[in-house]
């Protein structure tokens, strides 16, 4: 019993369970919407987008979430140009912006003076020291993407399923397509400093991913992703704390591992019935 209360005795851990617990939750709602729709790419593209925004906010002196933002704001518009005024797909704006929208933060972040640091903490979070600003506008980022999440439910699931329909129930889905954009903006500006952007994506499709093949039901699809992204932050703690090993990458890759344990399971029992 004591291996597993032992890391929770100490305060920055038990900051650290507490933001990555919030961080979890926002990514497991926004996420659940990314795996219906199979939007990882473009998810994991915001990701990366982010990255020269907050790239520059350090070299600037500026809050971090502006920059973060403003990136956000410029990789969906690009996106969108590329669609819109090219043959190409989607697809092809998401993959130029993913590599040129990475490659410019590190170029930014190189003129920073404390370089591999401000790199390092960016990409990777920096877990173990949340403080308790960090907290609250995690707790802030959810309770918005939770009230959102609950408004605009029937806008998000005519749009994941029929997107002809939604327009036809005159629910506007290029606002919804717009709405869950901003949504996935927030949850990955919110987490950042917990898991890092690049490990963000792990909360953001893993435990969406491993619910949808334990329920059909999407509201029971984001509880039961939510206690799997608390759950992986929990476990991912706890084995940080005892194998001296990354706390952020650790709890990105739990939920990662339980996808596929799930699905092992999934599979041996379909072949038992059959």
């Amino acid at each position: 019993m004591e291996w597993l209360t032992e890391p929770f005795e100490l305060a920055f851990q038990q900051r650290a369970v507490v933001a990555g617990a919030l961080a979890a939750i926002s990514a497991s709602i926004v996420g659940t919407w990314v795996v219906i729709r199979g939007m990882s790419f473009l998810g994991d593209a915001l990701i990366h987008g982010v990255i020269p925004g907050i790239a520059l906010a350090i070299l600037l002196d500026f809050n971090i979430f502006v920059g973060a933002a403003l990136a956000a704001l410029v990789m969906i518009g690009g996106i969108n140009l590329v669609h819109r005024q090219t043959v190409f797909s989607e697809d092809t704006g998401i993959g130029l912006l993913f590599v040129g929208m990475l490659g410019l933060g590190v170029i930014f972040i190189s003129r920073t003076p404390s370089y591999s640091g401000s790199l390092a903490a960016i990409l990777f979070g920096d877990t173990l020291g949340v403080n308790s600003s960090d907290i609250l506008v995690l707790a802030v980022v959810t309770v918005i993407v939770t009230i959102t999440a609950i408004v605009l439910y029937r806008s998000f699931l005519a749009l994941s399923f029929n997107e002809q329909k939604a327009r036809l129930l005159g629910l506007h889905p290029g606002f919804t397509n717009g709405a869950l954009l901003a949504l996935i903006t927030l949850a990955i500006i919110g987490s950042f400093r917990t898991v890092g952007t690049l490990l963000a994506l792990g909360l953001l499709v893993g435990p969406p991913a491993t619910a949808a093949l334990l329920v059909r039901r999407v509201p029971m699809m984001m509880v039961t992703s939510a206690c799997i992204g608390v759950l992986s932050v929990v476990v991912g703690l706890l084995i940080s704390f005892h194998a001296n090993t990354s706390g952020s990458a650790t709890m990105a890759v739990i939920p990662v591992v339980l996808f596929f344990i799930v699905l092992a399971c999934s599979n041996l029992l379909s072949s038992i019935r059959s």
